[in-house]
């Protein structure tokens, strides 16, 4: 019951969301499309609940730009300030509601990845994909991008244990405070997280 109320938020907010910042998605667009070219939107295949994969979608964070003999830059280059800029922010990850529509995301969980990197992960990548993955999660209010790809599963998998309403209450309100502020890693959940890991 509690798991199908997450459902119906995550329609109602999906919703709500999508329409209040349609505004700053269209200009987002525009922006993308004038810096980094188009096509504006991302799409590519991540593991979703029980590892089905579908399309996730984005606005674009790097350009085609390509050297001399026609080869693609570096990503570094090739994202430049604008797309690191959209990352920060969490801007590119705006289209992403219409995923949480249709039932493909959560609001909240572990964000999805590749299909073969969930197979990689053995029982532990069955165990993360025992949920529906989120647009923002424990690991995102942890330390995100600076932490390791060790790290993040150690705190999808104790948020996957613990879960409930009030953690994902507490991961909404952070999240608003890491795209204004930035990452920061988290000690004491990442301990936690540890602590709960089992030996390898």
């Amino acid at each position: 019951m509690e798991w199908d109320m997450k459902r119906c938020f995550d329609i109602a907010f999906a919703l709500l969301a999508g329409l209040l910042t349609l505004p700053v998605m269209l200009v987002v667009g525009v922006a993308v499309a004038i810096w980094l070219g188009r096509p504006v939107l991302f799409h590519q295949t991540r593991a979703g609940l029980n590892r089905r994969p579908f399309r996730m979608m984005k606005f674009r964070s790097m350009s085609d730009a390509r050297d001399a003999e026609g080869r693609p830059l570096s990503d570094e280059q090739r994202t430049g300030r604008f797309g690191r800029l959209l990352r920060r922010t969490r801007l590119d990850e705006l289209p992403e509601f219409w995923n949480i529509l249709i039932g493909d995301m959560s609001l909240i969980g572990p964000r999805p990845i590749l299909p073969e990197t969930i197979a990689n992960l053995g029982e532990r990548g069955t165990r993360r994909c025992s949920v529906r993955p989120g647009l923002t999660g424990w690991a995102q209010i942890s330390g995100n991008a600076i932490l390791s790809n060790d790290e993040k599963l150690d705190l999808d998998l104790w948020y996957i244990a613990n879960r409930s309403a009030w953690i994902d209450m507490k991961i909404v309100a952070q999240t608003v405070l890491v795209m204004l502020f930035g990452d920061r890693i988290s000690e004491q959940r990442l301990s936690a997280a540890r602590r709960a890991a089992p030996e390898p």
